[in-house]
């Protein structure tokens, strides 16, 4: 089996919800949901953490994850976690990464059968980078520029990124299952070492999309699709949200005592 690991990115200062990966969902920091899902994984043989703040880590090393301290001037989830698996790989030379998986820490809900089947995805050679993106039902979603949304070719894979709902329904009218990009991606290690020595790019910076740099810069961007109801948490209203879908997940019981 291909080594496969997953790196949750974290950070105290998010600029609409600072602190966010610390706070309580369940009676759990939002980021140890994300931590404990990842480890549902099968295909994933380790779990780390990507901060640059001792608090973060200081947590995530107390329920037993690596914590890697990376810089704290990363402006994409996408950099902090190249920046961390360059550290692992100068650590753990012996042991080569064959897929990293980055799992954003405020994605709490992502069900650990949909990263089993972006995995998948890189049983296909040609594959380089997988997006797992989500059927959206609810226009209110659609509409709000918190979220990412993507269209696809044909071929399946990642047209554009934008925070504006695409495709634009120019008659006003709400279209059936508009895509939700969601914050699991997974790469190929020399992708993703790519992707870090490449600059930013301007629809990477006004769209504020890390993964617009790969289409801007003329790469492939595979997506899976899952009819899973997902939510990136960027607000306190987002957070009561996640925390009234997750009292009923199937998942939860499998690493919280009842």
């Amino acid at each position: 089996m291909a080594r496969a690991i997953a790196i949750i990115p974290a950070r105290m200062a998010s600029s609409r919800l600072p602190g966010k990966p610390l706070k309580p969902l369940l009676g759990m920091p939002l980021v140890g949901h994300c931590l404990e899902r990842a480890k549902l994984v099968p295909e994933i043989q380790e779990v780390y953490l990507a901060t640059c703040d001792e608090e973060i880590a200081s947590y995530g090393s107390s329920i037993g994850f690596t914590a890697i301290m990376t810089s704290a001037s990363h402006r994409r989830a996408a950099t902090r976690t190249a920046e961390a698996l360059a550290t692992i790989q100068q650590l753990e030379p012996a042991r080569p990464v064959e897929i990293v998986l980055m799992i954003q820490g405020d994605e709490p809900l992502i069900p650990p059968g949909s990263v089993s089947q972006l995995i998948r995805a890189f049983d296909d050679p040609s594959v380089s980078i997988v997006n797992l993106l989500s059927r959206i039902e609810d226009e209110a979603v659609f509409r709000d520029k918190n979220n990412v949304k993507a269209v696809i070719s044909n071929r399946g894979h990642v047209l554009y990124f934008s925070r504006e709902p695409i495709p634009c329904a120019w008659t006003n009218e709400f279209i059936q299952d508009p895509l939700l990009q969601t914050g699991v991606i997974g790469f190929r290690p020399e992708t993703l070492a790519e992707f870090n020595s490449m600059p930013e790019t301007s629809l990477e910076v006004i769209e504020s999309v890390d993964m617009n740099r790969v289409l801007e810069s003329g790469g492939l961007v595979t997506a899976v699709v899952i009819d899973h109801p997902t939510l990136g948490v960027d607000t306190a209203a987002e957070l009561t949200v996640a925390e009234s879908l997750l009292a009923n997940d199937e998942h939860v019981k499998r690493y919280m005592a009842t």
